[in-house]
């Protein structure tokens, strides 16, 4: 390489195949790199360890990216990496036969730690997670427009982000909304006025899956956000279609995916602007039930201190949930909090069964689309848990 990297050296012996090398780890160099600066990293003993991202702001002090020490991370080490994240969707996966909208690179399950980008038709939506993938945000930009000829970008980064790794970004000017396309159904795309990234497309499979199995049934779609199972539901045939969000801003753009979807027929999804706490209690009192209930709420903590808060929240709207599903109802379930993990979620699902006196069935357990893979030895990437169940 024409500019050596500055070296860091590590304080204890590194046996782990791991991407993230932690602050108490790095011996503090003499001359601190900048946050997000590339780094070669070698071991107590003076032994390669790999090249990476250096953060001395952080608690992710060190984040490696290669571990050949032939191979420059550089301009081109990005535009090979995205490459072949690209190519395992469309090659692999070939998702642009079920969608234009997809995950392009999902952080360390891409060997790109610290970085999220969705693809909305031509809109490209990064997230940037760490300050490495931040400061070389250029080198990112010109990969994917290789990638995706005549796209447009929307970026960000979210505050607690920024505090943690030690870097400044009001994001970019908000980008028009895309029309995208999966399994047939159409949905409006807005990281402008809705969720982060616009649209979940991790949940593209869940909703397909779900939408086979609604027709002629009522339907109740929780934490609806901008629609997504409750579209899928009324085009699939649904005879009513139910759903339920706190935000007015997102209902309306639900409103406006329904409308999207109104030429493949069915009936109207009606969406209420409400609480699900009370809300539920209401139903329940008035005697109402649903054949298809969907439970799908936002994260609820990214503090391993509040994991217990977190399953108890699951745990209180769960069983209300289950006490407006009609007997032999199909009840989806989703956690999109990555702290808790699967087994912590069936559990809470077993509790909130037995307190709400219905038996739960699972049916099929699942999480996000292939296009959010993650490695093994690397499991913080996976994050969601999808559990779909009949309701005796």
């Amino acid at each position: 390489m024409d500019h050596p990297n500055p070296v860091i050296r590590l304080r204890n012996p590194w046996r782990s195949a791991h991407p993230w090398i932690f602050q108490k780890l790095v011996e503090k160099p003499a001359q601190r790199p900048k946050p997000g600066s590339i780094v070669d990293i070698v071991g107590v003993d003076g032994a390669w360890v790999g090249r990476g991202f250096y953060n001395g702001h952080s608690r992710i002090a060190l984040r490696i990216l290669e571990t050949d020490p032939d191979v420059a991370v550089d301009q081109s080490w990005f535009a090979r990496r995205i490459a072949a994240a690209v190519a395992l969707r469309r090659d692999l996966l070939r998702l642009d036969e079920v969608s234009n909208a997809w995950r392009v690179v999902h952080s360390e399950g891409d060997g790109l730690s610290g970085l999220v980008v969705d693809r909305y038709d031509d809109l490209l939506v990064l997230e940037f997670f760490s300050a490495g993938m931040f400061r070389h945000r250029e080198w990112i930009y010109e990969a994917l427009r290789e990638q995706f000829p005549g796209c447009r970008f929307h970026a960000s980064a979210d505050e607690h982000v920024q505090k943690q790794e030690s870097f400044d970004f009001r994001g970019t000017e908000p980008a028009e909304p895309a029309i995208i396309t999966e399994h047939g159904i159409r949905f409006r795309a807005d990281p402008a006025g809705a969720h982060k990234t616009g649209f979940f497309a991790d949940q593209r499979d869940n909703r397909e899956w779900l939408s086979r199995h609604v027709a002629g049934k009522r339907v109740l779609d929780l934490c609806c956000n901008t629609g997504g199972f409750g579209v899928y539901a009324a085009a699939r045939g649904a005879a009513e279609v139910t759903g339920i969000d706190i935000d007015e801003a997102v209902l309306e753009i639900a409103r406006g995916n329904a409308k999207l979807n109104a030429a493949a027929g069915g009936v109207k999804p009606r969406f209420v602007q409400a609480d699900i706490f009370p809300w539920l209690r209401d139903a329940a009192a008035r005697g109402e039930q649903y054949d298809v209930v969907v439970l799908d709420p936002a994260k609820m903590t990214r503090d391993r201190d509040q994991v217990i808060p977190a399953l108890k929240k699951y745990l209180d709207m769960n069983k209300l949930a289950l006490g407006v599903a009609a007997p032999g109802a199909l009840f989806a379930t989703f956690s999109c909090t990555g702290l808790v993990s699967e087994d912590e979620f069936l559990g809470m699902l077993r509790r909130a069964a037995f307190y709400s006196g219905r038996e739960v069935q699972v049916l099929k357990v699942s999480g996000a689309g292939p296009d959010h893979p993650f490695l093994a030895h690397v499991p913080e990437s996976r994050y969601l848990k999808a559990v779909f169940c009949r309701v005796a």
